[in-house]
C-alpha cells in the first residue's frame, strides 16, 4: 500500500516531537494492510520521537458485525504488533494484574478507575524489560482514561544532577511481598503455583526470594536507576522508585498499612541498593519533573500507539464509564 494512504503530522499535544502522529487519509485504510509502508516509517522515526500514534485507521474488515468487531480488531492489533518481527512477550514478573485477551495481548493494568497510575517505563523495576510496547484503544472512556506519555531522555536531563548522581551511584533495591489480600498473589505474578519454578525463575533473573512463615513470598532485586539505550546510546531515566516507594501511597493508606505491618512486610517498597532509605524529598523532585514532562491527549476509539519502552514512559489517568485499552510487548532486553 502506498505511503500516500496516510499523513505524517506534528501532533498538537506533542512535546519535543512525542508523539508523532500518523493519520489515515481514509477510514477504510486498514493499519495491518498498511504495514509495508508503516514499518520503514517506524524504523526511521521511533528512535527519534520515542512514540508514534496511529489514528483514523481501520483494524478489521469493513462491515464487520458489532459482535465480531472487537475480537477481530484485537486479533489484527496482535498481528500488527507481531509483524515487526519479534514474538510477543508474555507478562512475567508483573507488578499489577492483567488479563490475557489474545496470544501476547493483555488488558492494560486492571487498577481501580478512580486511581492514577504514575508515569513509568514498563518493567523498569526489573533487570529485564520489553523494548517495544503497543497500546490499542478498543473503547475510549467517555471521561478521562488517557495514557499520558513522557520522553525518558528529557526526564533524565531534567532530574537535578545531585539526585541523578546519587541514584546512579547507589542503585535501587525493590522489595515485594505478595498476596495476603494486599497485593497480587505470587502464583499470578509468576504464572505458576510451583515453588520450585518460582525459585528457578528468581535464580535466573538475579532475584532474591524468601518464603515467609505464613507461606507467602518476599523478593528483593537490585536494579538500575538509569540506563543507556542499546541502539541510540542515549541516557534515560529508567526506574520505578517513585511508584514503588511507600511515599507514593496516599497518607491515610500509608498510615493504615504501617499500623498493621512492619515496613519490611509492606506489599512493595524500594530502597537504595545498599539498603539505605531513599529521601522522600528526592522522590518529590523526581515526581515534579515527571509532571512537567507529561504529554496528555484524549484517546479516540481505534487509536494505536507504539512506544520505544526505554525512550518513553507511560501512565494512566482516572476515568469513568466503560474503557478498554489492550497492550502488547516485544523485543526483550536485559540489563545483564
Amino acid at each position: 500500500m502506498a505511503e500516500r494512504s496516510f499523513t505524517i503530522e506534528d501532533f498538537p499535544h506533542a512535546r519535543g516531537g512525542l508523539p508523532l502522529l500518523v493519520r489515515a487519509r481514509d477510514p477504510q485504510v486498514d493499519l495491518l494492510d498498511a504495514f509495508a509502508a508503516v514499518e520503514p516509517l517506524v524504523r526511521d522515526w521511533l528512535p527519534r520521537c520515542a512514540g508514534i500514534l496511529f489514528r483514523g485507521f481501520a483494524l478489521g474488515p469493513a462491515g464487520d458485525s458489532a459482535a465480531n468487531s472487537a475480537a477481530n480488531s484485537v486479533e489484527r492489533f496482535r498481528a500488527f504488533a507481531a509483524a515487526f518481527g519479534h514474538p510477543l512477550l508474555s507478562y512475567e514478573f508483573g507488578s499489577t494484574p492483567r488479563t490475557n485477551v489474545a496470544s501476547g495481548v493483555y488488558t492494560s493494568t486492571e487498577y481501580p478507575a478512580d486511581q492514577h497510575i504514575p508515569l513509568h517505563n514498563e518493567q523498569a523495576y526489573t533487570r529485564d524489560w520489553p523494548m517495544r510496547i503497543w497500546f490499542y484503544c478498543v473503547q475510549a472512556a467517555p471521561v478521562g482514561g488517557e495514557t499520558p506519555i513522557a520522553d525518558s531522555r528529557a526526564i533524565h536531563r531534567r532530574i537535578p544532577a545531585d539526585i541523578r548522581e546519587r541514584f546512579e551511584r547507589r542503585g535501587l533495591m525493590y522489595v515485594r511481598n505478595y498476596g495476603n489480600g494486599l497485593d497480587v498473589p505470587w502464583q499470578r505474578v509468576f504464572n505458576t503455583d510451583d515453588r520450585a519454578a518460582v525459585e528457578a525463575y528468581c535464580r535466573d533473573h538475579r532475584i532474591l526470594c524468601d518464603w515467609k512463615e505464613d507461606g507467602e513470598l518476599r523478593t528483593r532485586q537490585i536494579c538500575q536507576a538509569t540506563a543507556r539505550h542499546p541502539v541510540t546510546g542515549e541516557a534515560v531515566w529508567f526506574n520505578q522508585a517513585h511508584l514503588f516507594h511507600v511515599s507514593n501511597l496516599p497518607e491515610e493508606a500509608r498510615s493504615a498499612l504501617l499500623d498493621i505491618l512492619d515496613e519490611e512486610d509492606l506489599p512493595r517498597n524500594v530502597y537504595h541498593a545498599d539498603g539505605g532509605p531513599i529521601d522522600p524529598a528526592d522522590l518529590a523532585a523526581i515526581r515534579a519533573v515527571l509532571a512537567e514532562e507529561t504529554v496528555l491527549f484524549p484517546w479516540r476509539t481505534g487509536d494505536v500507539m507504539m512506544l520505544d519502552n526505554m525512550l518513553a514512559a507511560h501512565a494512566r489517568t482516572p476515568f469513568s464509564g466503560p474503557r478498554k485499552v489492550v497492550v502488547a510487548m516485544a523485543e526483550p532486553h536485559s540489563a545483564d
